[in-house]
């Protein structure tokens, strides 16, 4: 029959040839425009496991930046006379970097995307890094101070990664799979810093610093380069969309103008509620914050303390005690991936979360203990275990913070997220080393196994989740 001349037009069906955007149709400056047609599931879910992939390369990279120089502190302190606590301040450079840039590049990644972001912060990382090697090479950096800051602007650079590639994974995969894929991404700190701890002791004892600044200037290039290359932005609702009661209401609400009218105050009330500060009227971003920043002083703990743990206390060689942290790191990212997926399958991630908090504690409390003694075996086979139980947890709270905060929110409250377990692990290293020159290793490592229990009162007793 004759087309009807009045009707619309049918908005444009023919696919983005890269998928640049994220949908099929032409994209407005936060997402796809009003009208335009979302891609297949199979198209989708190539966009979402390639994005995946592309942030635990991006993640990973970074971590290598922020965690290595904790892999240094052997090599300062013998090559440079730096004392354990200025050793351990070096070390949290980066991370005292990354404090000042978290939250904002968490907000660029609400408002301009997340490719942008990632690749942005890889290459200044690269440039940073590139810096380092420059002073290295003409030997600037054996002072303190110049180091720190050059390791500092280098963490500050690389922290986009740690907001973006968390929207990127809670952006493209449904709840009933983001557990797993945030359990994934997460696995890449622990990997990059097992790969730090393979790698950076022997780089810095054959080329001295300008050896670990080589290694994560091209480590940091390259992956900037292909997460411009192949990360996509997820589908993102346009600012005028209302986005539960619009798609509640389906196709016949465009069809019925009587419908379309009562659905309306629903889904402006959706919508406000949408784009409304998650952080008003609950405690539950805040709790998360909290629990999250306790958990980071046995995780840092052992990323800066462990490798000089197993020399001092356990008397194993650099070279075996390397092995024993990066295993542990590897074991690790096994740990955050089985509890994501595991979180997917229980009736609430907080359950898991608690659960992983009071592990934490035992196995912290049994590394103390062995600190009593040498006993190598077994104190590589506790290192490794409360390793995996200190960081077991970061995956589950990253996703439960995205969930939480709603789509409008994610970058900022994944950025003030980062920002609080910053600021605490910058004081890890300086803090935990004057306790273990104050107190030795058994005392200091029991008062470092009675945070997470404390952590594991704070945890929400219910999951909560926003658009």
């Amino acid at each position: 029959m004759p087309a009807d001349p009045d009707a619309p037009e049918p908005p444009d069906q023919h696919p983005c040839p890269d998928g640049r955007h994220g949908t099929d149709g032409p994209r407005g400056p936060y997402g796809p425009r009003d009208g335009a047609p979302v891609l297949d599931e199979r198209r989708r879910a190539v966009l979402a496991w390639r994005g995946l992939a592309l942030g635990v390369l991006g993640q990973t990279t970074a971590t290598v930046v922020i965690a290595g120089p904790a892999f240094l502190i052997p090599f300062l302190r013998s090559a440079y006379g730096f004392s354990l606590t200025l050793s351990g301040t070096a070390a949290a450079a980066t991370s005292v970097g990354m404090v000042l840039t978290l939250v904002a590049w968490g907000a660029l990644a609400d408002r301009l995307g997340e490719r942008l972001v990632i690749a942005a912060g890889l290459l200044g990382a690269a440039l940073a890094t590139g810096l380092g090697l420059l002073l290295a090479l003409d030997g600037r950096l054996a002072e303190p101070l110049p180091l720190f800051c050059v390791l500092a602007l280098a963490g500050a650079a690389g922290a986009s990664v740690n907001s973006a590639t968390g929207r990127v994974v809670a952006g493209w995969f449904p709840r009933e799979r983001r557990g797993l894929a945030m359990g994934i991404r997460q696995m890449s700190q622990p990997l990059g810093t097992g790969i730090a701890a393979l790698l950076v002791p022997a780089a810095a004892a054959r080329w001295d610093l300008p050896g670990f600044f080589a290694l994560a200037t091209v480590l940091a290039a390259v992956s900037g380069i292909a997460c411009w290359l192949g990360v996509v932005d997820p589908p993102r609702p346009a600012r005028t969309e209302l986005p539960a009661a619009a798609s509640a209401a389906g196709p016949a609400s465009a069809a019925d103008p009587a419908q379309a009218a009562d659905a309306a105050p629903a889904a402006d009330t959706a919508s406000a509620g949408a784009s409304s500060n998650p952080y008003r009227g609950s405690s539950f971003l805040h709790r998360i914050h909290l629990v999250s920043a306790l958990l980071v002083i046995p995780q840092f703990t052992f990323v800066t303390y462990g490798l000089v743990w197993l020399i001092d206390v356990q008397q194993m060689e650099a070279h075996t005690a390397g092995l024993v942290v990066g295993a542990a790191q590897l074991v690790g990212a096994g740990g955050r991936i089985a509890m994501g997926g595991l979180s997917d399958l229980a009736p609430s991630r907080m359950f898991v979360l608690r659960l992983v908090a009071l592990a934490a504690a035992v196995l912290t409390g049994a590394v103390a203990a062995a600190s009593l003694g040498v006993w190598p075996v077994l104190g590589a086979v506790l290192l490794v275990l409360a390793s995996t139980a200190s960081v077991a947890d970061n995956g589950l709270a990253f996703t439960s913070i995205a969930e939480a905060a709603g789509h409008r929110w994610s970058g900022k409250a994944l950025g003030i997220q980062n920002t609080g377990q910053h600021i605490v692990s910058s004081g890890v290293g300086p803090l935990v080393g004057a306790l273990i020159t104050g107190l030795g290793y058994p005392a200091a490592l029991a008062c470092v196994a009675a945070v997470p229990v404390v952590a594991s009162l704070l945890v929400p007793r219910h999951d909560v989740e926003r658009p």
